[in-house]
């Protein structure tokens, strides 16, 4: 179908939260640029103290390094837009920009996904083959396998525009959500959405729960081969290094996994908290990763810590 012949609709308009009372934006739009400073913020610090100390040039940083980057890049992608709506009154963005911001959005959540089982390869490998930990997993091979992450993550993105882009758009052109989302989008075409959402929504649930199965199998063994260290002193600094991947996982999967299934197994909420639970699961996890790297990994910890004693030491 030629989108020229059969879509009327020329751009779109973020509506953001259908809910909220115009005596609101000011607010709204103030607590959503308090919440980019503070992404953009304490993710680039992380950048900071990566690029300026060599001893953070081990796998797992060039993991978190990625998973930074990807973060500062969606919530780039998401938040100026729904932030100008509210405080400019400029919801409207063009047909095709909507498509590519749609794109980006699955684009840096498949990345994330990825990011995130290669993080538990690198937990896995470390704590259940110790011994064989700096041959299989070096630097070259993180830095392969996070290449590989980039490159992989197009598949789906590209495939949800491919199919959408030509539906016929003819009604309303009104995005009831904060953000071009393929749900978002394909809801409002003049045509069975059932043929485009369901492939869709099996696509969403390979990237998830394929990363995540690989996820939960590796910490199964992590906890096998942590119950058979002998110490229980051994047993708790062995677990340390596992829980900060833990919280950052649990917070990126569960609430999409639950977001998905629910919207398409019938459940039914307000688009006021639908929206809301997107928009925290989207953006909580770019704002709390950068405490949980400072403050969950020894390096960047001690880091900061030395950081801290040399900033009092000149105030004294």
């Amino acid at each position: 179908m030629s989108v020229r012949n059969h879509s009327f609709v020329t751009e779109f308009v973020i509506v953001g939260f259908p809910g909220l009372q115009p005596e609101f934006y000011g607010l709204a739009s103030t607590v959503l640029f308090l919440v980019y400073c503070c992404i953009l913020i304490g993710n680039v610090v992380v950048i900071i103290l990566f690029a300026t100390h060599n001893v953070l040039h081990k796998p797992m940083y060039f993991i978190i390094l990625n998973l930074v980057v990807s973060d500062v890049l969606f919530s780039t992608t998401t938040l100026p837009k729904i932030i100008a709506r509210y405080w400019f009154q400029a919801g409207a963005i063009s047909f095709f920009g909507c498509f590519l911001q749609m794109y980006l959005v699955h684009y840096f959540g498949s990345v994330t996904s990825l990011l995130l089982l290669i993080m538990a390869l690198d937990r896995y490998v470390s704590i259940c083959f110790p011994l064989r930990y700096p041959m299989i997993i070096n630097n070259s091979t993180i830095h392969i396998l996070n290449v590989t992450a980039w490159v992989l993550a197009h598949l789906p993105s590209l495939s949800m525009v491919i199919r959408a882009y030509p539906l016929p758009y003819c009604d309303s052109n009104k995005i009831m959500q904060c953000y071009c989302d393929h749900i978002a989008i394909t809801t409002l075409a003049c045509t069975d959405r059932v043929p485009y959402s369901f492939p869709a929504f099996v696509l969403a649930m390979v990237v998830l729960l394929g990363p995540l199965a690989f996820i939960i199998f590796s910490y199964c063994s992590i906890i096998v081969a942590v119950v058979q260290i002998a110490s229980s002193q051994g047993r708790l600094k062995t677990l340390s290094t596992c829980s900060g991947q833990l919280i950052i996982i649990a917070l990126y999967f569960l609430p999409r996994c639950f977001i998905y299934l629910a919207s398409n197994i019938g459940i039914r909420f307000s688009t006021d908290l639908r929206i809301v639970v997107i928009m925290l699961y989207s953006l909580l996890p770019p704002m709390i990763n950068p405490l949980i790297y400072c403050l969950r990994t020894d390096e960047i910890k001690q880091i900061m810590i030395k950081r801290f004693r040399r900033i009092q030491v000149h105030v004294q």
